[in-house]
């Protein structure tokens, strides 16, 4: 059993939980034609935060901080605001910058050196102005991980507890839509890296074949062995591009002819090859190369030691608001637990690109996107997963490019 994409999962329970808030804000307005002072209070907060948290979805920066840095300040309700990483303040809202800015990151490194919150007074914030209303101020550590990453900084005219538990929260707060921002950035990098040992994995033995294949044409049949060689060229083409992590289905299942073409033509009429495709799913997006490998894995352990003939079925479904993705062949079939060992990378086989597949469907859509798989020693496998027909979030710069 896998673990929930926890960064996903906050965003989510985040949304959900500020959708609720305001339908039945807007439900009491509706009925009782206003709102208490303590509803107005929530409501403000929430849309505040919620207001802080786009920018800081960018990470941690000036322009972050000097976007973010107002709506932090109205949640605490200080006189001033400054946002620092480990080196510099990156941004100041608020009254006091010309005399109290250069002076926050001496401070802040006194205070905060041990990862904790700490209180200036009005010795500690070197306020040599006596009218000046910036006395005092609560540092609290900004966490990414296990390392302090900057801080934050309330100023105002005097320190209360109120203040430092409210600075503590807003802190954490920030602290964690930070760390969703660098999941963010993190998952092209890692979807990267999982294509790259992918492409690394395509099977020499298939390129082998393939070629074997197409010189055994050269003299009996040299136009079959012209229009091999042009799908081999295009498959290698495709599998090999770079570019974005996504293509649409309609392009995914291109390649997979090609790929079953250049093997029919090996393996002759042992080979037989059904599709059953919805037309309304083609334009779907799904993580590129994420149903060839399911496709060889199908054709090399599935169908190459089975005795007779062999078939491969590939079916794509509309199932509402998701796309049914499924592989299935009637060969060897392998015991479940083989499967599982495949799937956490614990079994060392061969078996092309299952555990690389399941992993990218994880990263993008959840845990429920992963890879079913269905199987018997003798009984053939049937792979399936699920994705949305609709993938806001993926823009057309995440297309691998032609």
């Amino acid at each position: 059993m896998r673990s929930f994409d926890v960064p996903t999962a906050i965003v989510v329970a985040g949304g959900m939980l500020l959708l609720w808030l305001a339908l039945w804000l807007q439900r009491r307005l509706r009925r009782r034609g206003f709102i208490s002072p303590v509803d107005q209070a929530t409501y403000s907060t929430l849309h505040r935060a919620s207001l802080a948290a786009r920018h800081l979805s960018t990470g941690l920066s000036s322009e972050a901080g000097d976007k973010a840095g107002k709506h932090l300040l109205a949640l605490l309700g200080a006189r001033a605001l400054a946002i620092t990483d480990r080196v510099d303040v990156l941004s100041w809202t608020g009254p006091g910058e010309t005399l109290h800015r250069p002076l926050t990151m001496a401070v802040n490194g006194a205070l905060t050196g041990a990862g904790r919150t700490s209180a200036a007074d009005h010795r500690e914030v070197n306020c040599s102005d006596p009218e000046c209303e910036l006395r005092s101020a609560v540092f609290v550590p900004l966490v990414l991980g296990d390392d302090v990453i900057g801080s934050l900084a309330a100023y105002t005219d005097s320190s209360s507890p109120g203040l430092v538990r409210a600075t503590e929260e807003v802190a954490a707060w920030v602290s964690a839509q930070l760390e969703l921002a660098q999941s963010s950035r993190d998952r092209p990098r890692l979807m990267e890296a999982e294509l790259r040992a992918l492409r690394a994995q395509i099977s020499p033995h298939f390129i082998y074949n393939a070629l074997a294949a197409i010189a055994s044409f050269v003299r009996t049949d040299p136009d079959r062995a012209r229009d091999l060689l042009l799908e081999f060229a295009d498959f290698t083409r495709y599998a090999l591009r770079r570019g974005g992590n996504f293509t649409t289905l309609q392009e995914e299942l291109r390649n997979v002819e090609r790929y079953l073409v250049l093997e029919q033509a090996r393996f002759g009429e042992r080979l037989q090859v059904s599709l059953l495709i919805a037309p309304e799913v083609l334009s779907v997006k799904v993580p590129y190369l994420a149903v060839q490998p399911l496709v060889e894995n199908a054709v090399r352990h599935g169908l190459a030691a089975k005795e007779g003939i062999g078939h491969v079925t590939i079916l794509a479904s509309d199932r509402g608001h998701l796309a049914e993705i499924v592989v299935e062949d009637d060969g060897v079939g392998t015991e479940p637990d083989r499967v599982r060992r495949i799937l956490d990378a614990t079994d060392g086989s061969d078996s092309v690109g299952l555990g690389n597949v399941d992993a990218r469907l994880r990263q993008v859509f959840g845990d429920a996107s992963g890879l079913t798989i269905e199987t018997a020693p003798g009984a053939g496998t049937k792979v399936s997963f699920v994705v949305p027909k609709f993938s806001p979030g993926i823009s057309d710069d995440d297309y691998a490019s032609r």
